[in-house]
């Protein structure tokens, strides 16, 4: 199953809403950097009945290096989680 271009995204919103090619990608950019401001103010950004972005902070732990075997100090860091709404999971299955 081959997955989906961003021109292919694009047509298809473009002909289910009647809206032109250059209309919804301006949308979908502005709905990104709305998503990403969101996220690094307040910790989350919900697309509803798909999911949501979510800021996650990550503790320092021990790791191994696989090539050498050697553990390693991982250091903390802050992280972002896409959590799959149910809606989404149950039109899936």
């Amino acid at each position: 199953m081959a997955k989906m271009t961003k021109s292919q995204i694009l047509q298809g919103l473009a002909e289910k809403t009647s809206l032109t090619k250059k209309d919804v990608a301006t949308l979908m950019e502005a709905m990104t950097e709305m998503a990403y401001d969101q996220v690094k103010k307040a910790g989350e950004f919900t697309f509803p009945g798909v999911g949501k972005l979510v800021k996650v902070h990550r503790k320092a732990r021990m790791g191994r290096n696989p090539a050498t075997g050697q553990q390693i100090q991982i250091p903390a860091k802050t992280v972002v989680k896409f959590r799959v709404a149910k809606a989404a999971k149950d039109a899936v299955l």
